[in-house]
């Protein structure tokens, strides 16, 4: 159960910081750009929600290192949810920009 909690975790601390480094780099991009302006706002914005997961999958991840079977399958529960609701974020992210929004 140790070795599944442990990938399980490793995956969406992953996932969601590829969608922090997301943000960061879309930010760095849209500063050096003239115009960038709303694409920076928008992603000063969304950096809270991306840290907020990254926490809650290394919260996770901790919790996972624990001997309790409990606390092994709340650690995959919350890791799952903080996993998956990053990569919905970044996927609604990336589609405002592939629309144009921004």
């Amino acid at each position: 159960m140790g070795l599944v909690v442990f990938l399980v975790t490793l995956v969406a601390v992953l996932a969601a910081a590829g969608y922090a480094g997301y943000l960061a780099m879309l930010t760095s991009a849209a500063k050096k750009r003239p115009g960038g302006g709303p694409a920076v706002d928008f992603a000063k914005k969304r950096m809270p929600v991306a840290g907020a997961m990254l926490g809650v999958t290394l919260l996770a991840m901790l919790i996972g290192t624990g001997e309790s079977w409990g606390a092994d399958v709340f650690a995959v529960l919350l890791a799952a949810g903080g996993g998956v609701g990053s990569v919905k974020a970044l996927q609604t992210s990336q589609s405002r920009f592939r629309e144009g929004q921004y």
